[in-house]
C-alpha cells in the first residue's frame, strides 16, 4: 500500500488516497483517535470512485464521528482502472433489456455480477490485509453497502468481517442465494420498497435465505435514491453495537 495524497477535512477527519498495486483507494480516519480504531469497508456500485466520492465521504464522516475508520477501493473495470470488455458488454446487454422493457435474464445477471464478485472480493481481502497492518487501524471490521453480492461473498469467506450492512438494490444471481445460506454474521439490510431497479420479492427471498441469528430488514417507502436520513442513522447504530 502506497499513500499518494493526504488532507484534513473541515471536521478534522484525515483523508488519504492510496494505491494497492493498480488499485486506487481512500482511507478516512477519525480526527481524535488515540488508539487503533475499528474499520468499516465502504462498498459502492461500479460507477467509479470519483462519481461516488460525495456519498462515500459523507458516510466516512458519519463513521468517523463514531470513532471508526473507513476505507474503499475502486472496483475492477471502473473509474481509472483498465477497461473490462466483458463487464462493459454485460452492462450494455442490461441497458438494452431495460430500454426494451424486457425482463433481465439470468444470463445477463450472471455475466454482470459473478465475474465482478470473483475479481473484487480477493482485492477487498488484499486491501484489508494492508489496512490492518497500519498501526492506527485495529478491528473489528464491518462491511457496508455496495453490490450486495460482493457483501455476501465477503461475509462467507472473510472471517475478519464481523458484521455487514447491505443494500438490497442490485441484481443478484441465483447462485448467490446458496452462498447467502452460509452467511451467519449479524446483518442490517436496507430495502427501498419502490426501488425501480430491484426485484422486491427477490430481495425478500434473499433476506430469508441468510442464516444469521441476528438479521434485520429495514424497508422504507420510495425509490432507489429516496433513502431517508434516519435509515443511515439506524445503520450507524448497528455498527456501533457490533464494532465497539
Amino acid at each position: 500500500m502506497r499513500f499518494t495524497s493526504e488532507q484534513r477535512l473541515d471536521d478534522g477527519v484525515l483523508e488519504r488516497e492510496f494505491t494497492l498495486g493498480e488499485i486506487p483507494g481512500i482511507l478516512w480516519t477519525p480526527a481524535s483517535a488515540s488508539a487503533a480504531v475499528p474499520l468499516i469497508l465502504l462498498g459502492h456500485p461500479p460507477l467509479g470512485l470519483r462519481k461516488m466520492y460525495p456519498r462515500l465521504v459523507a458516510r466516512a464522516r458519519q463513521s468517523a464521528a463514531q470513532g471508526f475508520a473507513t476505507a474503499t477501493i475502486e472496483l475492477p473495470g471502473s473509474g481509472d482502472r483498465p477497461r473490462w470488455p466483458a463487464a462493459e458488454q454485460a452492462r450494455a446487454d442490461l441497458r438494452r433489456a431495460k430500454e426494451a422493457g424486457e425482463p433481465v435474464s439470468d444470463e445477463i445477471v450472471d455475466a454482470l455480477i459473478l465475474p465482478l464478485v470473483d475479481k473484487a472480493v480477493p482485492e477487498w481481502q488484499a486491501a484489508l490485509d494492508a489496512l490492518l497492518s497500519l498501526p492506527e487501524i485495529g478491528g473489528p471490521v464491518g462491511y457496508s453497502g455496495g453490490v450486495i453480492s460482493i457483501g455476501i461473498r465477503l461475509a462467507v469467506v472473510e472471517p475478519r468481517i464481523v458484521a455487514a450492512g447491505l443494500f438490497a438494490g442490485s441484481l443478484v444471481p441465483r447462485a448467490m442465494f446458496e452462498e447467502a445460506r452460509q452467511v451467519t454474521i449479524p446483518l442490517h439490510v436496507l430495502l427501498q420498497w419502490d426501488d425501480e431497479g430491484n426485484d422486491r420479492q427477490a430481495a425478500l427471498d434473499l433476506f430469508d435465505a441468510f442464516s444469521s441469528k441476528e438479521k434485520s430488514l429495514h424497508a422504507n417507502m420510495g425509490g432507489h435514491t429516496g433513502v431517508p436520513q434516519f435509515a443511515g442513522e439506524a445503520a450507524a447504530q448497528f455498527f456501533a453495537r457490533h464494532l465497539k
